[in-house]
């Protein structure tokens, strides 16, 4: 790879990832304001996990066709044009008088923004060699999490200064920005590459494409894992991790904000951290599992120990978010068994089963914690939230017996491979 190519290369999948930050941030906001949304539109922890899951439905929903779109049209005029559906979605929202204009616009949003990491893992396979991707992937996720850090301190500090519609007012503009600088960009593919070459597939071998993807023999244990592992760490770091520490630990807005932007910096350690092992232990498949059940651990951890005293509970939230980095090996594991020519309908089909994962647990999830009784105040026991992580650690554990059914996919493999198909 050239300089000047390697160089536009980081600019595309710079512009990628800052796009990224609205996402995060909008998917993340209700674990910050999602007190404040219960007592304006007098709805309970049901219609919260509704509300909240929407999101992933919507996400979820436009995977397969963002795959196609993908392998038709290309990264640069798909995400475009999705963010152009996720401005109008954040619009309604921020603008909604009440739950189901808040539903709808919510839905819109998780729909724009689905696109957002398929796109940035097609734009790096093809721009670099397979051997950085993982840690690629890991600085685009790594960027995006800075819309986490602003849903946490700065959301709850700008939801006192300006209220939370003022502050979704900005997002709303920086998004509508950052699709204006993914079209003048972000390119499909470096000069000379294959995809630029291509003869369009016709709707009937797109299908056929799409067979082979769930035709995979490996894909059903990589899918298990992909729609427990972030769905579980997601449940309790956009969702239900402020409420937690605010209901059960009496901390105020700001402070449990500070505890999940301390998370989410975790988190973003956790991506520069896990992400690059994979070359460094040449495995996927172990990283993954290890990564899993050190979050059942603690979630485990939070659902036995009654009463636990409020640094328990915080280093809990914090080492989640260190860990919810594992997320990152098991999609890097499942795109390497894919080729190329498949990669945007592959990589659709797992981020399908990752989001419906987070739409089913953090919908569910408020069924179970609403099934306890309030307290006379309002909020809810701490039996309830331990309730939930108890159930997320069954999860889980199942989830990782299931993926250990899986092929690795070693770094050092897909490298020869890579070398075998260079030489004339």
């Amino acid at each position: 790879m050239s300089p000047s190519i390697r160089r536009q290369a980081i600019i595309i999948v710079a512009t990628l990832a800052t796009a990224y930050v609205a996402s995060h941030f909008f998917r993340a906001a209700n674990v910050t304001i999602g007190l404040d949304l219960m007592r304006d539109l007098g709805i309970g922890p049901e219609a919260l996990g509704a509300l909240t899951g929407a999101f992933f439905f919507g996400f979820s929903a436009m995977q397969i066709p963002c795959g196609f779109l993908f392998d038709r049209y290309g990264p640069r005029r798909t995400v475009t044009g999705m963010l152009v559906v996720a401005v109008i979605g954040a619009t309604l929202f921020t603008l909604a008088p009440a739950w189901p204009q808040l539903l709808a616009g919510r839905a819109l949003m998780g729909a724009g923004f689905g696109v957002m990491l398929i796109g940035s893992m097609v734009v790096i396979s093809r721009w670099f060699p397979p051997d950085r991707f993982a840690t690629l992937a890991g600085i685009v996720l790594s960027v995006g999490l800075l819309g986490n850090l602003l849903a946490t301190t700065p959301l709850a500090w700008g939801t006192g200064e300006i209220g939370w519609r003022g502050v979704f007012g900005i997002m709303v503009v920086f998004t509508a920005l950052t699709a204006l600088a993914v079209w003048t960009i972000v390119r499909d593919a470096p000069p000379g590459h294959p995809f630029l070459e291509r003869k369009t597939e016709t709707p009937a071998e797109m299908m056929r494409g799409l067979g082979e993807v769930l035709k995979n023999p490996q894909l059903k244990f990589i899918l298990a894992l992909n729609f427990c592992n972030y769905a579980c760490t997601f449940t309790v770091q956009g969702l239900w991790g402020g409420p937690f520490l605010r209901e059960v630990h009496g901390l105020s807005r700001v402070e449990s904000g500070n505890v999940l932007l301390v998370a989410v910096i975790a988190y973003q350690i956790g991506m520069l951290t896990i992400s690059p092992l994979d070359r460094v232990f040449d495995t996927r498949k172990r990283i993954a599992i290890t990564g899993t059940l050190l979050i059942a651990a603690i979630l485990a951890t939070l659902a036995l120990w009654a009463n636990a005293p409020l640094w328990v509970a915080m280093a809990a939230i914090v080492g989640i978010g260190f860990l919810s980095a594992s997320s990152t090996m098991v999609m890097t594991h499942g795109r390497g068994t894919f080729p190329d020519r498949l990669i945007g309908r592959g990589i659709a089909t797992m981020n399908t089963s990752v989001m419906l994962g987070v739409a089913c647990m953090q919908s569910l999830s408020g069924v179970i914690v609403g099934a306890f009784p309030p307290l006379p105040d309002g909020a809810r026991s701490e039996e309830a939230y331990r309730s939930l992580f108890g159930f997320m650690v069954v999860v889980l554990l199942v989830a990782v017996t299931i993926y250990s059914r899986s092929r690795d996919v070693r770094p050092s493999d897909e490298l020869r491979a890579r070398q075998a198909a260079l030489k004339p």
